[in-house]
């Protein structure tokens, strides 16, 4: 008898984060930077903070809320109060032993979604020295398994040829993908189309690495203002700003695919990450539809139309939604679609993983099942199978 496939007892979980701990940076920087790189200071108050120059630019707990029993903005003070698997490798390979996690794809938060807060930092040199530790700090985390917790490197993306310096070194290092802004132009750089990005498309080709479009990766303005929260409360407060992050990555993907990258590179990978698919659908006809009527005579100047790109270059991820997933599957690109679950940030799936993904694969074929739940993500990280003999905790 043939061995079971292994999502009929795992599955790959394409989108979560690590609650960095303390020492990321000043363990992994030459001694004159010590100083200089974002620390860890409590406050009186109990709330552990993330420093640079004096300034708390991050709380440590606002992004670690899986099983806090409270709704944001409440989240735990310090590290103490967060779920330990949240910046503990070992206690996350627990985790996802207890839930059938067999891999975990990792992003930021210190750093932000994109990698955008290294250009805060005060000079060019540290930002770099800063962005190299950060990468070196992720294989570090995860060499408590190497084959399950998978690295998405971050890059200088403001400066291509570093960019491409970093890819290489952090390629070599194991890293199994890059992290990009989806809106380079909100930080004054060139568009998404434009040639000056082309080395780092060529790079991350040769390298055969996908390019991930994580939400919050560009403008890092939020509709989340004590004006709105006074006028339309927490919750609705809440629920916008993060249907505007989703949409976001659709806006993103739409420009991705009207943007001739992909003609030029036709074997360059994408994953719009944390965005949800249910937008998936209307993005694709409104591109289309759009850019031919901009078109001379109709004519596509590309071999393809635009949308056609996404079903071989363009990967999303969902965690929350049922509606798409049980209504539109026939219509979804589903070789392109991956499972998250966004631990442990205060949106993730918690305590309702299986729930979940029952809700939201009713009905899906067991071929569609296991492509969303693990062949997809499998065959984009080269995430080999556990042994047979493997089972969950």
């Amino acid at each position: 008898m043939p061995d079971a496939h292994p999502s009929e007892q795992w599955f790959i979980d394409a989108d979560t984060h690590i609650t960095e701990p303390p020492d990321v940076w000043v363990d992994r920087v030459p001694a004159k930077f010590r100083d200089r790189v974002p620390q860890v200071v409590r406050a009186d108050d109990g709330v552990d903070h993330w420093m640079l120059d004096g300034q708390s630019i991050y709380r440590v707990g606002m992004t670690a809320a899986a099983g806090w029993p409270q709704p944001y903005p409440s989240a735990p003070r310090n590290y103490d109060e967060c779920h330990p698997a949240a910046y503990d490798a070992h206690a996350r390979l627990e985790y996802m032993d207890s839930e059938g996690i067999w891999a975990q794809v990792l992003y930021p938060n210190v750093a932000s979604f994109g990698g955008q807060r290294f250009l805060t930092f005060p000079d060019d040199e540290l930002k770099i020295v800063c962005v190299r530790a950060y990468n070196d700090f992720l294989r570090d985390w995860a060499s408590a398994d190497h084959r399950r917790l998978i690295t998405i490197m971050s890059t200088p993306f403001w400066d291509v040829d570093a960019a491409v310096e970093e890819m290489h070194r952090c390629a070599e290092a194991g890293h199994r993908g890059i992290l990009f802004t989806g809106e380079p132009h909100r930080f004054g750089l060139p568009y998404l189309a434009d040639r000056h990005w082309d080395p780092l498309w060529a790079t991350a080709c040769d390298l055969g690495l996908p390019v991930h479009f994580h939400i919050g990766s560009g403008d890092t303005s939020t509709a989340y203002t004590p004006e709105r929260v006074a006028a339309s409360g927490n919750a609705a407060t809440y629920a916008y700003t993060s249907v505007e992050m989703f949409l976001k990555n659709g806006m993103q993907v739409a420009d991705l695919l009207l943007s001739g990258i992909l003609p030029r590179f036709p074997d360059l990978q994408f994953v719009s990450v944390e965005s949800g698919v249910g937008w998936i659908p209307f993005v694709l006809e409104a591109v289309d539809h759009s850019y031919l009527e901009g078109c001379v005579d109709r004519i596509s100047q590309w071999d393809r139309l635009p949308s056609e790109y996404f079903a071989t270059n363009v990967y999303a991820c969902y965690w929350f939604e049922t509606a798409a997933t049980t209504e539109m599957l026939d219509i979804l690109p589903v070789d392109r679609i991956l499972f998250e679950t966004d631990f442990p940030h205060p949106t993730c799936l918690y305590g309702n993983v299986h729930e979940r993904v029952e809700e939201s694969l009713a009905g899906a074929s067991a071929d569609t099942r296991r492509k969303i739940l693990w062949d997809n993500g499998a065959a984009l990280y080269g995430i080999d199978a556990p042994a047979p003999a493997t089972a969950r905790a």
